[in-house]
C-alpha cells in the first residue's frame, strides 16, 4: 500500500493549467524528488500536497486518509521554503519550538524536543542567537528542524538550498539526507538543479508543462532518458537528429539519438575532428569538437594541464554504439 498517493490531480488558475493527470504513488521513508524547468508545475503541486492550495481535481492519500481537502494545520505535514522565513525577535530555540507551542505542547517536552532536533541540525550551541546572528546555510538548519520538532508524517522541501552558495548547498544536502534516513522520514525535495537531484533522490519525478514526463530512479533517469526533454534536462547529453546522427556514426538513423559527452573518448583510431573550444569545470574538461558536420560536446577527466587539447586540435573519436540512445 503507497504511504501517499496522488491520483488524477488538476490544477489550474483561471484558464491556464497548472498540471494536469498527475499520478504518483510514494512509499514510507522514500525521499522523492520533482525536478524540473520553472513554471512545470512542481512548486505548487508540492503547495497543494500541503494543503496551501486546492486541487481542481484528484485525490491526495496520505497514510490511509484522505486529506484533498483538509486545511493545512490538520495535514500533519512539515514543510521548509526557499525563503526560512524565521521570527526575527525569536532565538533559535524559540523558532524551533514555535510550532510545539501551537500544539500546546507541555514546557518539559517541548525543551526537550527542541533541543533533540537542534543537535540533530547540529545547532546547540547557537540555541540563544537570533536570525540576525546566523548565516543563510543555518538560518535554513533552523527552518528544518522547526519543521521536524513537530513529528510531521511527510516532509516537503521547496527549494531549500537554491539561495545558498555552492559549498554550503553541498554540505546542506548531505546534512538533509542524513537527517531524512535516520528518521525514516517520507521526503519530497523540490528543485531544478539535476545535480542535487540525482545526489539526493531514492525516486526523481521529471516535470514538465504540467506533468510527469519520467518517473524513475537517478541511475535510469540518468541512463536512460525517456525522449529529448528527459535527455535534454540531464547529463547534458549531445542531442542529435535523424540527419545529424546519420552523418555521425555512418549508418541510416531514422530517430533522434542522444549521447553523454563522458561516453567519447579520444582515441588513436576513429571518426576524425577538431577542438572548436573547451571549457574547465574542474575535474573535468569539456571540449567542443566538430565532426563530419556535427557540433558536439567531449567530456575527458583533467588530470594534468599537459593534457589539455588547445582549440585547432585534430582528433580522433570513437563512440561506443551502445552508449547511443534512440529517443521518441
Amino acid at each position: 500500500m503507497s504511504y501517499l498517493l496522488l491520483q488524477d490531480l488538476d490544477k489550474r488558475y483561471g484558464a491556464t493549467p497548472v498540471f494536469s493527470q498527475i499520478e504518483c504513488r510514494i512509499a514510507q521513508g522514500e525521499f522523492i524528488t520533482l525536478l524540473g524547468p520553472s513554471g512545470c508545475g512542481k512548486s505548487t503541486l508540492l503547495r497543494c500536497i500541503a494543503g496551501l492550495a486546492e486541487v481542481d481535481r484528484g485525490r491526495i492519500m496520505l497514510d490511509g486518509e484522505n486529506i484533498t481537502h483538509l486545511p493545512p494545520q490538520q495535514r500533519h505535514i512539515g514543510m521548509v521554503f526557499q525563503h526560512y522565513a524565521l521570527f526575527p525577535n525569536m532565538t533559535v530555540a524559540q523558532n524551533v519550538a514555535f510550532g510545539l507551542r501551537m500544539q500546546q505542547t507541555p514546557e518539559h517536552e517541548t525543551t526537550r524536543r527542541v533541543g533533540e532536533m537542534l543537535e540533530l541540525v547540529e545547532l546547540q550551541s547557537y540555541a540563544d542567537r537570533y536570525p540576525r546572528q546566523l548565516s543563510g546555510g543555518q538560518c535554513q538548519r533552523v527552518a528544518l528542524a522547526r519543521s521536524l520538532v513537530t513529528r510531521p508524517r511527510l516532509l516537503l522541501l521547496d527549494e531549500p538550498l537554491s539561495a545558498l552558495d555552492a559549498r554550503i548547498r553541498r554540505h546542506l544536502r548531505e546534512q538533509i539526507r542524513r537527517i531524512q534516513h535516520e528518521l525514516q522520514l517520507t521526503t519530497i525535495f523540490v528543485t531544478h538543479d539535476q545535480e542535487e537531484a540525482l545526489a539526493l533522490s531514492d525516486r526523481i519525478l521529471l516535470m514538465d508543462k504540467g506533468s510527469i514526463v519520467q518517473n524513475a530512479d537517478a541511475e535510469t533517469l540518468y541512463t536512460a532518458p525517456v525522449n529529448t526533454f528527459a535527455a535534454g534536462f540531464i547529463g547534458h547529453y549531445n542531442l542529435l537528429d535523424p540527419d545529424a546522427a546519420s552523418r555521425l556514426l555512418g549508418e541510416i538513423r531514422t530517430r533522434a539519438a542522444a549521447i553523454r559527452p563522458e561516453t567519447i573518448r579520444f582515441a588513436d583510431t576513429g571518426i576524425e575532428g577538431m577542438v572548436r573550444q573547451r571549457s574547465l569545470l574542474g575535474n573535468v574538461v569539456r571540449y567542443q569538437v566538430e565532426a563530419r558536420g556535427v557540433t558536439l560536446q567531449v567530456d575527458a577527466l583533467n588530470r594534468s594541464s599537459a593534457d589539455l587539447l588547445p582549440a585547432g586540435s585534430s582528433v580522433l573519436l570513437q563512440i561506443d554504439p551502445a552508449a547511443v540512445l534512440e529517443l521518441d
